[in-house]
């Protein structure tokens, strides 16, 4: 009886590595196909597949399960261009002040400006800090910030791999973070929503530029006194 519930053990793990070795498998393709696509085709897409994105974040770890995000969904055309003029004035400005050539600038702000109004869907990623605990000192109040900010960075993550899984392409603006305010005017957004990210959704029109990575080992540490 003991050495067959030994081999019912030994099989029962052994097919427990082989489960999770596809699982890692599968995960792995999923990680490694994902890019940041800057060139998109103007086709239209199903939303509902943006929202099945945007539920897929909605499973991110969050500082008290308070899930510090939102996601602003813009389709219509006229939107998009309103948006990307009223961001391309303000990077203009703020090229100006790095006393870059005019040509560079315009440059920029036209691959900018496209990546906003080609795709048929951009998504901003807000900060949203109305559930967040309030402490009366301002370190732990400040940590509560970060760490909301943490959990934003895992939200996004889970949206762009789900966008991915999908076979649609996305790709990453830092952009709101420069102009907050220009984009939470344009849109009329809540005074609670603090853009941090803006997404287009599409399909690529061209295969991104991979950048390499850095070895395994100049990323970790090992402590072993």
């Amino acid at each position: 009886m003991g050495c067959s519930r030994r081999r019912l053990r030994t099989s029962h793990v052994r097919g427990w590595c082989f489960l999770n070795r596809d699982r890692v498998r599968a995960l792995e393709d999923l990680l490694h196909g994902r890019a940041s696509v800057r060139s998109f085709r103007p086709d239209a897409i199903d939303i509902a597949m943006v929202e099945r994105a945007i539920e897929a974040a909605g499973w991110a770890p969050s500082p008290h399960g308070t899930q510090p995000w939102r996601f602003v969904i813009v389709e219509q055309p006229e939107i998009r261009q309103k948006l990307a003029t009223a961001m391309a004035d303000t990077w203009r400005e703020q090229l100006r002040a790095d006393t870059m050539e005019t040509g560079e600038i315009e440059r920029r702000v036209l691959n900018s400006r496209d990546r906003i109004e080609t795709p048929p869907v951009v998504v901003i990623a807000c900060l949203h800090l109305g559930d967040a605990h309030h402490y009366p000192d301002p370190n732990r109040q400040e940590a509560e910030r970060i760490m909301a900010i943490q959990s934003f960075g895992a939200a996004a993550q889970n949206f762009l791999l789900m966008i991915h899984a999908q076979g649609l392409a996305a790709g990453w603006m830092c952009a709101p973070l420069f102009c907050p305010d220009v984009i939470s005017s344009t849109l009329r957004l809540e005074a609670s929503f603090i853009p941090h990210a803006l997404f287009p959704v599409g399909l690529e029109s061209n295969a991104p530029r991979r950048r390499g990575r850095r070895a395994l080992e100049s990323l970790m540490v090992k402590i072993n006194d």
